[in-house]
């Protein structure tokens, strides 16, 4: 039972702490479309996804009126699309082709993002998955809403160094081809290892092949709700900093919860998970980097900020889970770097390097996230960080990932501004010692002895 308390609690937490759903993301499986003709699968692609998702935003707007529970986004996933377009695709452009099907789609439905243009690919590439992801630049560069993904590892195949060497390239290319736009198409592709079939948050949402034919995905975020009931325990012990963000997280879940279980009624279509992600935001306020302050650190980055984080993530986890019937994704806390103004700060500041991110990311939920580089940063290098962040993930049986920006004609000192959600960056060093040799050698990259486990 609610009482009257909880329910001005969380009004509290809207209006003053940034609480939001950040996102309702509805997954669409394309693989009933599937069509040797590459117009047909077009046509298929496009019309299933505007009748499925016909009314997703108009119900998102209402819950938000009614509930006056901010829903910031709106979102479509789909099936890796290197696995819908195999039978038609023969070339890049059949590809493309697809994306601005995708893009088309998204526009009419009224949906922020469409994500899916992807490839899982951490054992092997077939020519249609290698033929989509040297499509993704022209794909990244000629639409708006569409988002890219490529596995390329995972605790139980390894890591394809073949697909990571390609990547860094890719990376390169995309932010070649948006190059007028600051490269933000790169702030539109994620590489992976251990992607999640069932993530809500763009760049990285697809449709795992092993979901239902439509599910409800809810992304929620809370880092505002967060810092704002760790102001109320400062200096006190751990046990009590603990307990107070697992009732956080759990209070924060519940509104997700909410949320998912109404657009899964309202809309026909069963609810998959809640993500309960603190995922940040521009908004003074909405900072992971200010509730690692808040825990005690007079910067992130300082020394402790590794260990500050692994404990909000586990309580975050600990205390979402108990709230929501599944809970999925990624879940945890983000740490983009254009997303967040205290880890902006912190870059400024000196005290965050992108190698602290990398040791950061052993224990967040998700990866380098959001970080802009000097756009002459090599291919190989690129590819040795996606190596690097892949490696983690593979060992430490997590989702890890890679969202570099190298934005072309700018270098360290500079900022960059993308806008939105997206918010701005400065643009950090990286390290100009060559791995290309490494790069070069080809093959995977074995599982981890403890990957056997049949």
């Amino acid at each position: 039972m609610i009482n009257i308390f909880e329910v001005n609690e969380t009004n509290k937490m809207i209006e003053q702490e940034n609480l939001d759903v950040r996102t309702i993301t509805m997954g669409i499986s394309l693989l009933d479309c599937v069509d040797s003709d590459i117009m047909k699968l077009n046509e298929k692609i496009y019309n299933k996804i505007t009748e499925k998702a016909k009314d997703l935003v108009s119900t998102g707007d209402k819950i938000a009126m009614e509930y006056g529970i901010p829903i910031v986004n709106k979102r479509i996933s789909v099936t890796p699309i290197a696995l819908v377009g195999s039978a038609a695709c023969k070339s890049t452009e059949d590809f493309v082709s697809i994306a601005k099907t995708l893009d088309k789609a998204a526009k009419t439905v009224g949906v922020n993002f469409i994500g899916g243009f992807s490839a899982l690919v951490s054992k092997g590439m077939t020519p249609a998955e290698e033929m989509l992801i040297r499509s993704i630049p022209q794909a990244l560069s000629c639409t708006d809403r569409v988002c890219s993904s490529v596995n390329v590892g995972s605790t139980k195949t390894g890591i394809n160094m073949d697909a990571v060497k390609l990547m860094g390239e890719i990376v390169l290319e995309t932010a070649k081809a948006t190059k007028d736009q600051d490269s933000l198409g790169c702030a539109k592709l994620v590489v992976f290892c251990n992607a999640p079939d069932d993530n809500p948050f763009m760049a990285g949402a697809f449709h795992g092949v092993t979901e239902a034919d439509c599910i409800i995905n809810v992304g929620v975020s809370g880092p505002g709700v967060v810092k704002t009931a760790l102001k109320k325990v400062r200096g006190k012990d751990f046990e009590t900093l603990c307990e107070t963000i697992k009732k956080t997280a759990f209070k924060v879940t519940r509104v997700g919860q909410l949320v998912a279980q109404e657009a899964s009624k309202r809309l026909g279509v069963p609810f998959g998970i809640v993500d309960l992600s603190l995922a940040p935001t521009p908004a003074i306020g909405d900072s992971v980097a200010e509730i690692l302050e808040e825990i005690g650190l007079e910067r992130a980055g300082a020394p402790g900020t590794t260990a500050a984080l692994a404990l909000l993530n586990d309580q975050v986890k600990k205390g979402g889970v108990m709230a929501s019937t599944a809970v999925g994704g990624l879940s945890g806390a983000f740490i983009p770097v254009s997303e967040d103004q205290g880890m902006i700060d912190a870059v400024n500041e000196g005290a965050l390097s992108l190698e602290k991110l990398e040791a950061m990311t052993c224990v967040c939920s998700v990866g380098l996230d959001m970080i802009a580089v000097p756009g002459d940063t090599k291919a190989s290098t690129i590819s040795g960080i996606i190596a690097d962040e892949a490696a983690i993930g593979m060992v430490n049986q997590k989702t890890t990932a890679v969202r570099l920006i190298p934005v072309i004609r700018k270098g360290v000192g500079e900022t960059v501004e993308f806008g939105g959600l997206l918010g701005y960056a400065p643009i950090m060093p990286v390290n100009q010692f060559s791995c290309e040799a490494f790069v070069e050698r080809g093959g995977r990259i074995p599982a981890p002895i403890h990957s056997f486990k049949n």
